[in-house]
């Protein structure tokens, strides 16, 4: 599963050992070496996982997964702490404030990408990372927007991976189990209706550009995307 990768370590050693095995693995890779460098990546484009040291100068690590869970653009980002805490209250506290994982370094570095390949499965296990255009949509997972000719589409995280899902899927039902389990993963415990919910909220956001009516609702099965 390829993904984008963005490396928050303040050591250019581990960057570059990070750097290289990701490429290797076929993921693409930014790297920085502080919280605030961070963010301004962030801002550029969203990654599908962020790999992140505790220690950082300016602002910490925890901190920075505290601040990247209150914002809905950033909140869906998978993240594995890489530190060199290894303590258990350490690891507590990191998985507390919304990380996904930790590994404690000296790492070796195929455990770590068959940990990002577990919580990538975890998070969305059929999303892509290609961008796709279709009925005058175009969707780019790697920044994380959507636009309708020149006219860019706010959706959040969920209804991103919903829209993202279907576009690749067209003219396909897809019942509301199968969402449930392609779009939220498999280990989501929601009920059927959180997704006819979130159907409602992309199609409220597609309505300006007149694209509500490309999701179609099939009664008595699901939903699906007319391209």
């Amino acid at each position: 599963m390829r993904a984008h990768v963005l490396v928050v370590d303040p050591d250019p050693a581990v960057r570059q050992l990070l750097e290289l095995n990701l490429a290797r693995a076929g993921h693409d890779v930014r790297l920085c070496a502080d919280a605030e460098s961070a963010l301004v990546l962030l801002d550029d484009a969203v990654p599908d996982m962020l790999l992140l040291e505790w220690d950082l100068s300016g602002q910490s690590g925890e901190a920075l997964i505290r601040r990247l869970h209150a914002q809905a653009r950033t909140r869906g980002i998978a993240i594995i702490m890489v530190s060199a805490r290894a303590g258990e209250h350490d690891k507590i506290l990191a998985l507390e404030a919304g990380a996904d994982d930790y590994l404690t370094k000296p790492f070796n570095p195929r455990e770590l990408l068959a940990r990002m390949q577990a919580v990538l499965r975890r998070r969305a296990p059929h999303a892509s990372v290609d961008a796709v255009q279709m009925a005058g949509l175009h969707l780019d997972p790697y920044t994380q927007r959507v636009v309708a000719g020149a006219s860019p589409i706010a959706l959040g995280p969920v209804e991103f991976r919903l829209l993202n899902f279907l576009m690749h899927h067209p003219e396909r039902v897809h019942t509301r189990s199968q969402l449930l389990d392609k779009v939220w993963g498999r280990h989501a415990v929601l009920e059927e209706r959180t997704v006819d919910a979130h159907v409602g909220r992309l199609r409220h956001a597609l309505q300006p550009s007149g694209h509500q009516e490309h999701i179609e609702t099939v009664r008595g099965t699901g939903y699906r995307f007319v391209a």
